[in-house]
C-alpha cells in the first residue's frame, strides 16, 4: 500500500534547512538562558489524564489528544464511554507537567528554582498559520520566588533571545489579573461571573470596545456594562489603575536594564487564556506576525493543587513555532555555520583511492568543515544544483585515475 504523503492530522515534517535554524535557536536559547542562571530539565510528553483534566488548563482540556488504557485495563466488550477507556493523554503545555515534576522533586531542588524546559507538546486544534497540532513549546518558569524580580527576570531573558535574533520594535504588554478582577468587582460583577466577562474582555483587539459592549450586553445589564467599559476608554488614568500592584516597578526596571529593542506597555485589556493566573501577566506582540509570539504570568496556585502548600509560581513561554516562522520568511542565514564541501566519486573506484578520498574527508573534518562523500551520478549538473541548494559551496570530484 502506498504511504500518504499529507501531513498527518495537521503535525508537519521538518525538512533539513528549517531543521538547522531550529537547532540554531535552541542553541542561542540554551545558552542565553543558562547565562541567566536558568537549569534544563525534562518531563514525559504523557502525563495522567487526571492531570490534565485539572481545569487548570482553561479551553486547552478540550483539545487533548487522550490515549486508550492498555492490556487487561482496556475493556471493550460493554458499552463504555471515553473517560472510563483512558488513562493519560499527551501533554498540551509543558506548565502542568513542571507543577507535577516540581511536587514530586521539590526537596531536591534549589529554591527559588529556575527551571527551562524545551520540548513537543500537543494539542488537537485547527491547523493555521505558525500553529500545528504538534509543536515545539520552550518556557522558563521561576518557582519558589514571590516577589517581581521574578517576573523582571524572565522578561529580561526573553527579550535577550529575541534581541539576539534581531527582531525589533516587539512590545511587551503586560497587565495583571488582580488588577481585571478588581475593575470587574468594582463595575458589579459577580465573582462567578469573571470568567465569562475576561473571555469577551479577550476579543477587545479583534472586535474593538464597541463589539465588547454588545457582547457584554447580551447577558448582562447596562448599569454593569456602562461603568466597566469607561474603565478601558481612552484618557483613563493608567497609574490609578496600577495603584498597589507591581506592574510600575517591573516595567520601570525592565525599560532601564534591557538589551533589545523593545517597549513594556500597559494593557489592562490583557486576559491571557489560562485559569490558573493569578497575577502579573504578559504577552509579546509583535507586528511582523501580527499577533502574540510569546507570553506567560504568574500562577502561585497550580503548585499546590498537588503538593497542597502554595509555591510561588511564574513562567514565560517564548512562541518558538512562530519565530521559526518569521526567521525562514526573512531568509535567515545560519551564522557560523560549517563550510560545506561534497565529493563526488566515480562508481568504480579501486580501494586505494577510495582510500585517498576518504582520508582526504578527515583531514578536512579535522579542521571543522563539514564533508558529504557521495557517488558520481550521470546528470552530474544536476547532482551539483541539488548539492549547491542544501548548502555545499566547494564540490570536488574524484575518479579513478
Amino acid at each position: 500500500m502506498a504511504l500518504k504523503k499529507k501531513p498527518v492530522n495537521g503535525m508537519k515534517d521538518i525538512l533539513p534547512a528549517e531543521m538547522a535554524v531550529r537547532m540554531y535557536v535552541i542553541g542561542l536559547i540554551r545558552e542565553t538562558y543558562d547565562a541567566f542562571g536558568f537549569s534544563s530539565i525534562e518531563t514525559p510528553a504523557v502525563e495522567h489524564i487526571g492531570n490534565l483534566l485539572s481545569k487548570q488548563g482553561g479551553e486547552n482540556e478540550k483539545l487533548i489528544f487522550k490515549i486508550l488504557k492498555r492490556g487487561e485495563k482496556l475493556d471493550l466488550s460493554q458499552p463504555t464511554t471515553e473517560d472510563a477507556v483512558t488513562d493519560s493523554g499527551l501533554r498540551y503545555d509543558l506548565t502542568l507537567p513542571l507543577s507535577r515534576y516540581y511536587a514530586n522533586h521539590a526537596n531536591e531542588l534549589p529554591s527559588p528554582f529556575k527551571a527551562l524546559q524545551i520540548g513537543s507538546v500537543w494539542r488537537a486544534d485547527r491547523p493555521q498559520r505558525g500553529r500545528y497540532r504538534q509543536f515545539t513549546q520552550c518556557d522558563i518558569d521561576i518557582l519558589g520566588d514571590p516577589t517581581y524580580l521574578a517576573e523582571i527576570e524572565l522578561i529580561l531573558a526573553t527579550t535577550t533571545v529575541l534581541g539576539k535574533l534581531d527582531f525589533h520594535n516587539f512590545t511587551i504588554r503586560i497587565n495583571d489579573r488582580k488588577i481585571l478582577k478588581g475593575m470587574a468587582a468594582k463595575a458589579g460583577f459577580a465573582e462567578s461571573d469573571y470568567d465569562k466577562v475576561f473571555i469577551i474582555l479577550d476579543k477587545m483587539d479583534k472586535i474593538g470596545l464597541e463589539g465588547v459592549r454588545a457582547e457584554l450586553l447580551e447577558s448582562y445589564p447596562e448599569e454593569i456594562v456602562t461603568p466597566y467599559l469607561a474603565q478601558f476608554e481612552e484618557g483613563a488614568d493608567p497609574a490609578a489603575l496600577m495603584e498597589g500592584s507591581p506592574l510600575p516597578q517591573i516595567i520601570s526596571t525592565v525599560e532601564a536594564t534591557k538589551t533589545a529593542d523593545f517597549k513594556v506597555k500597559f494593557d489592562p485589556t490583557l486576559v491571557r487564556g489560562m485559569s490558573y493566573y493569578t497575577g502579573p501577566i504578559f504577552e509579546i506582540a509583535m507586528d511582523e506576525f501580527g499577533g502574540s509570539v510569546g507570553g506567560g504570568g504568574r500562577y502561585d496556585e497550580m503548585i499546590g493543587k498537588f503538593t497542597g502548600q502554595q509555591t510561588p509560581a511564574v513562567g514565560f513561554s517564548i512562541g518558538f513555532e512562530r519565530i521559526i516562522m518569521l526567521l525562514l520568511e526573512r531568509g535567515f542565514k545560519v551564522p557560523g555555520a560549517r563550510e560545506k564541501i561534497a565529493f563526488l566519486v566515480e562508481k568504480k573506484m579501486p580501494d586505494e583511492r577510495l582510500t585517498e578520498v576518504f582520508e582526504e574527508a578527515q583531514k578536512e573534518r579535522a579542521q571543522g568543515k563539514a564533508v558529504a562523500i557521495s557517488i558520481m551520478k550521470k546528470n552530474k549538473k544536476f547532482q551539483k544544483d541539488q548539492l549547491a541548494a542544501e548548502g555545499y559551496t566547494e564540490i570536488r570530484e574524484f575518479f579513478a585515475k
